[in-house]
């Protein structure tokens, strides 16, 4: 069992950064991969990245390559979400997830945070 808040959404212009938290409760943060994956209205949620249980190894959806970043520090109990480059059409709900599996579908993620709202004005 894990509980995951992310934080650090915000309104940005199109072109500018964030760093988005996800801090997790429990002690067994680091028995867990973890992705973060994003909804816009009326869209499905979708994969933005993902990274194993000890970190060093990340994979990430084409569209946000080289400008996201994802990492971990299990000693915090924390994952991160750094953007840059950000454009109009990352404007979504940003949620960090925890799964047994190193997965790119939310169908294998059990645990959700609530969701962080991240707005890109053009």
């Amino acid at each position: 069992q894990v509980q995951l808040v992310e934080s650090g959404g915000g309104l940005v212009q199109a072109g500018g950064s964030l760093r988005l938290s996800c801090v997790a409760s429990g002690r067994t943060f680091n028995n867990y991969n973890v992705g973060w994956f994003r909804q816009a209205p009326g869209n499905e949620r979708e994969f933005v990245a993902r990274i194993r249980r000890s970190g060093g190894i990340t994979d990430y959806e084409d569209s946000v390559k080289g400008r996201f970043t994802i990492s971990r520090d299990n000693a915090e109990n924390t994952a991160y979400l750094q953007m840059i480059g950000l454009k109009p059409e990352d404007t979504a709900v940003y949620y960090c997830a925890a799964a047994y599996a190193y997965s790119a579908d939310t169908k294998d993620y059990g645990f959700w945070g609530q969701g962080t709202q991240v707005t890109v004005s053009s």
